[in-house]
């Protein structure tokens, strides 16, 4: 998305900083109005009566062509693979189809790794893609498939040929839910302005509703924009969480500079758009990088309506190559005000 012609850019080299007071990045003074107490919602959906079971307690009954089946067919999904973790190495991307829910599940039980081979994206769920199925006239605005992937491992997809990014889980429409999972060693495309999420690139979520991220890991995520995260015009809510070692390796910003081929922003977490919300509760953010701006969080709100808000989190040593927000090390930000942030420590 191009930002505003009156040249944001400009605006983000005014705002330049090396370093911070940490006596800016307290409490804002404000009061914050998201709380960090875990929404129902946010919860582990139950699984106790699955639809679908992938595997028949052998290593080896659990295989690509079993898990792929299993998401065309949507409903709860779980996993029978024996008693000891087990790396899954697809041989193709995982498709949602969008009728097949309303609520679907993916649940390792905390055993079971999916890894795209360092060749293709891991999990694909798009309201919006006919080839998917569409459910509805207003693809960019509907209630499912909800998509819950929790106690899963994601590790070594590839996007990097894809327009959108979303190196593990790209996701439009319905709604997303990431919980107690970790995202190590993905990537999409290492330039472009509009590419972004190394692990995870999201668009369109119903009604504008937040995407929760709860207990989750990212380390070592890569893209061009957003190293782990990246959206447009989409809410997130993050708990529990830790990045680290995400990298956003583009270069000339957006839009793109001349001479360059863009990106380069938001070393852990890219957000554009116009009204929405990053919501950080319980966060540690830490070594992440971005050779242009925001080394742990790039959010840009072009009509300034949206909101930044950090609590109970801590941000340190997220170096930005060229530009971030004066008393806000490590972030770039604009937004409908100064960030809200309380009990948190950025530096």
């Amino acid at each position: 998305m191009a930002y505003p012609s009156s040249g944001w850019l400009i605006v983000a080299l005014l705002l330049v900083s090396c370093s911070g007071d940490d006596d800016d990045n307290g409490d804002s003074g404000a009061t914050p109005d998201i709380s960090c107490a875990l929404p129902e919602e946010a919860a582990l959906e139950d699984v106790s009566s699955p639809d679908h079971v992938v595997g028949d307690g052998s290593p080896e009954s659990c295989t690509s062509a079993e898990v792929a089946m299993a998401v065309a067919q949507g409903g709860v999904i779980t996993f029978d693979c024996g008693p000891d973790p087990i790396v899954i190495e697809l041989e193709e991307t995982l498709k949602v189809f969008n009728d097949t829910g309303p609520r679907i599940v993916l649940d390792g039980g905390g055993k079971v790794t999916l890894s795209g081979q360092e060749q293709r994206r891991i999990l694909y769920m798009n309201t919006c893609d006919e080839a998917q199925h569409w459910t509805t006239p207003h693809c960019d605005n509907q209630d499912h498939p909800a998509l819950t992937v929790q106690r899963m491992t994601f590790v070594d997809g590839n996007a990097s040929a894809e327009e959108d990014g979303g190196g593990a889980i790209f996701a439009r429409g319905g709604r997303l839910k990431v919980l107690d999972s970790v995202f190590t060693g993905n990537t999409c495309a290492p330039v472009g302005p509009d590419v972004g999420g190394g692990a995870v690139r999201a668009f369109d979520q119903f009604e504008d509703r937040p995407l929760y991220v709860v207990g989750s890991t990212f380390e070592g995520n890569v893209c061009s924009n957003g190293g782990a995260l990246s959206s447009i015009g989409v809410s997130y809510s993050v708990f529990d969480s830790v990045f680290s070692n995400n990298e956003a390796i583009g270069n000339g910003a957006n839009p793109a500079q001349p001479g360059t081929p863009g990106g380069g922003s938001g070393g852990a977490i890219y957000n554009d758009g116009n009204t929405f919300t990053l919501a950080l509760c319980d966060v540690t953010i830490t070594d992440n990088t971005a050779n242009e701006g925001g080394g742990a969080i790039f959010f840009v709100s072009n009509d300034r309506s949206g909101t930044l808000v950090i609590r109970d989190s801590e941000l340190s040593q997220n170096p930005s190559g060229q530009f971030e927000t004066e008393g806000y090390p490590g972030i770039f930000v604009l937004a409908s005000g100064d960030p809200i942030v309380s009990n948190s420590t950025i530096e």
